[in-house]
């Protein structure tokens, strides 16, 4: 084997998977077909999830304090983030660009083999490995691994060659997106007009972000990006101003096309991002799933080329994430509706505006948008695949966070009891998994909705949750695999 995990792809969510496999001790190699990371900044906006989850891992202080948006907003309609339950509430601005750039280094620096270039062409699937062909700057260039894992976005090589569908339906609308230099038009949120969508964000260095539709504008597949005056023609028509003076810096066009691989793992074969689904990014929801789907993968797949994982541990991967991209994608179905619908939306627009008035509707929402709700299946206690919420932990040496101790990447028994019995009976039971659980306990007590022990795995939720005479050894063999002598 040429390493253990081969990843296609080298944006922020390929990037996020290498770093967490490196962490789990996997070695892999990057492959990307660019040259050179893209400036095209499509994607500015980080839910409240993934900022935990960068938390998790120590980035947070290399983002230096992004601007933070407290207002979200649900198909165009209004939806106030900030009263989520989670340190990082709203929606905190950081470009695309600067997030694959944070993500690239934090995964060199642990290890990984980036390399640029590279471009896949074949892949074969053997019984124990992947045989991966690929041009290279230098001329062909054959990898074999144990894995390999597409994070090649919505034309996905990896999922072609593997023959995995993607079931959904076409495009029916098309928006127009570009950052312009040198324009004056007035900030628009979300403007519905009578003839098309509108959206316009002026930054502090001057450039705007626009983004336009028409209602009736007829959808065929695009072989290349729209031109800089098309995108100014529809931008008049549907606001009557003139932008054809400024300078784009780039333009891209996108659609309400709504897919769902029909696996995201097959064999030896994996997808994340938006190589497993291919959705509108209605409120930044894209990026956030595709990170998210990462940071579940990472862990599983480095335990199971370590040979650490449990049986089946490794299909909880298209189990737990397969369901999760069904949700998402029914919300931004939702919200293309009440986005790019024509006039004959506006009464559902009118009553949604109403209810999300109401705080158990808008928690719903704000949920669901920010990545908070996930939840990976049901338990006895109502922290059972949930996340685990920020805690500070007292250990009787050190004041730290729930966030800090899984940096490690490691699983977490964490023992609230802050009794020496407790602890030195959890320490006895858990000690055969010292290699993969880190056991901390509070020096003074204290309970989380009633719970004093829980498991969390290394993506910050909660695997089993126990009272004070609870046994978590059954939970320490389901997730982190047999003891070790």
């Amino acid at each position: 084997m040429d390493t253990q995990v081969i990843v296609v792809g080298a944006g922020p969510v390929g990037l996020l998977l290498a770093g967490e496999l490196r962490l789990g001790g996997a070695e892999v190699v990057v492959v990307e077909r660019l040259a050179a990371p893209t400036t095209e900044s499509r994607a500015s906006t980080l839910h409240a999830r993934t900022m935990e989850i960068f938390d998790q891992r120590g980035l947070l202080d290399r983002l230096d304090d992004p601007p933070n948006d407290r207002r979200g907003h649900f198909g165009g309609v209004p939806l106030d983030l900030g009263e989520l339950p989670t340190r990082y509430p709203g929606q905190w601005k950081v470009p695309q660009t600067r997030v694959e750039e944070l993500l690239a280094g934090w995964a060199a620096g642990l290890g990984a083999d980036i390399r640029r270039r590279h471009e896949l062409r074949g892949m074969t699937v053997a019984d124990d490995h992947v045989r991966v062909d690929i041009a290279g700057p230098d001329g062909p260039v054959e990898l074999a691994a144990e894995y390999v894992v597409g994070c090649d976005g919505e034309e996905s090589t990896v999922r072609r060659l593997a023959g995995i569908g993607v079931p959904g339906v076409d495009a029916t609308r098309e928006l127009f997106r570009a950052d312009v230099a040198d324009i004056d038009v007035p900030n628009r949120r979300f403007q519905r007009l009578p003839n098309g969508l509108a959206i316009a964000a002026r930054r502090p260095d001057g450039v705007t972000r626009v983004m336009v539709a028409e209602f009736v504008r007829p959808v065929g597949r695009r072989a290349a990006p729209p031109s800089f005056e098309e995108v100014c023609k529809t931008w008049e028509r549907v606001t009557g101003e003139d932008i054809s003076g400024g300078t784009p810096l780039w333009v891209n066009a996108f659609g309400n096309a709504s897919r769902l691989a029909e696996r995201y793992r097959d064999g030896r074969v994996l997808l994340v991002g938006d190589a497993a689904h291919q959705q509108m990014p209605a409120g930044g929801q894209a990026i956030n799933l595709g990170l998210q789907d990462a940071a579940n993968l990472g862990w599983k797949l480095a335990a199971a080329v370590t040979g650490r994982a449990p049986d089946g541990l490794l299909d909880t991967y298209h189990d737990e994430r397969h369901e999760i991209g069904r949700q998402v994608l029914h919300n931004i179905e939702a919200q293309s509706l009440l986005l790019l619908g024509d006039s004959d939306i506006e009464p559902a627009r009118t009553v949604l505006a109403e209810l999300i008035g109401h705080p158990r509707v808008r928690d719903r929402l704000a949920g669901m948008i920010s990545g908070l709700d996930v939840r990976y299946g049901d338990g006895p206690h109502p922290l059972t695949g949930a996340r685990l919420p920020h805690l500070d932990v007292d250990t009787g040496s050190e004041v730290t966070s729930t966030a800090a101790l899984l940096r490690t990447g490691r699983g977490l028994l964490l023992d609230l009891s802050a009794d020496p019995v407790r602890r030195a009976w959890l320490r006895h039971v858990s000690c055969d998994w010292d290699e993969r659980v880190d056991l901390v306990s509070s020096a003074t007590p204290r309970a989380v909705e009633g719970a004093v022990t829980a498991l969390v795995r290394p993506d910050g939720y909660v695997a089993w949750v126990g009272d004070r005479d609870a046994d978590p050894h059954h939970a320490l063999r389901r997730w982190f695999g047999r003891p070790c002598p």
